[in-house]
């Protein structure tokens, strides 16, 4: 009996030693995932499909796939208005297209991490786009106190840590509608009611984050008066300037009782 305890003892000590030596499981790396897309697009619909499976599935291990729907404005002369299109997400494409060197924005255009971009229907592309950004560093960035006590009105917390190597970085705050939809009623996709997830709505610089200084801020963002608190989400990522690599993010909702602030 003596003999059997001893042999217990000694098991629960390898338990314990075990345990302490074991790394907790690492946890997933926020990659920023753009689309530039437009209802007047006919080739759109399959790249939204696509985005949408990456948000709901989140189907890469290892990676936390924070997705962006930004739907560009030039397709709107061309016989349908995109409800959700803005200048803001062309001229955000544009720098894009410079960056990479190409003859000029197109739809539909993924954007991984700012480091990689391709058609946006292309789930291979996109896929290895995805695993490569997830073996990159990125730079913690945290969102909280979100809350809308105002109709009308968007408060958050925003904080990162200062960068470990490598140039200034922007910081940029989003607010992005969960789910949308649309009945096209004219142009290249008419007859076709189509769905979208993360459709940005406001998207802007708050601030820099440099080698020497954590970032923290208090930012007010306006919203629809009469905005679903529920369909909204929020959006904080770190990058390079001159719209280089993303170098870190974060996303949260705004709480069912976030009047009580």
């Amino acid at each position: 009996m003596k003999s059997l305890a001893i042999l217990i003892a000694m098991a629960a000590i390898g338990t314990k030693m075990f345990a302490a030596d074991t790394p907790p499981a690492a946890r997933p790396v926020p990659i920023l995932v753009e689309l530039f897309t437009s209802e007047g697009c006919s080739t759109c619909p399959p790249a939204d499909v696509l985005l949408e499976r990456f948000d709901s599935l989140q189907p890469m291990p290892g990676a936390q796939l924070i997705v962006l729907s930004e739907h560009v404005d030039y397709w709107d002369k061309l016989g349908w208005k995109d409800p959700f299109s803005s200048s803001i997400f062309t001229d955000r494409q544009t720098v894009y297209a410079s960056h990479f060197g190409l003859a000029s924005p197109y739809t539909p255009q993924m954007v991984v991490d700012g480091t990689s971009e391709f058609v946006g229907n292309n789930t291979h592309l996109a896929e290895q786009a995805i695993q490569k950004a997830a073996n990159s560093q990125k730079v913690s960035v945290r969102i909280s106190s979100i809350s809308s006590a105002t109709p009308g009105k968007l408060h958050a917390s925003v904080e990162a840590d200062a960068l470990p190597v490598g140039p200034n970085a922007d910081v940029y705050f989003v607010v992005a509608l969960n789910h949308a939809e649309s009945q096209v009623e004219r142009g290249e996709n008419k007859g076709h009611h189509l769905a979208y997830v993360a459709v940005v709505q406001s998207l802007a610089k708050i601030g820099s984050v440099d080698r020497n200084h954590n970032f923290a801020k208090e930012i007010d963002v306006k919203i629809d008066s009469h905005a679903d608190l529920s369909n909204l989400r929020v959006i904080a990522f770190l990058q390079q300037r001159g719209s280089g690599p993303v170098i870190g993010a974060a996303t949260g909702t705004v709480p069912a009782k976030s009047a009580l602030r």
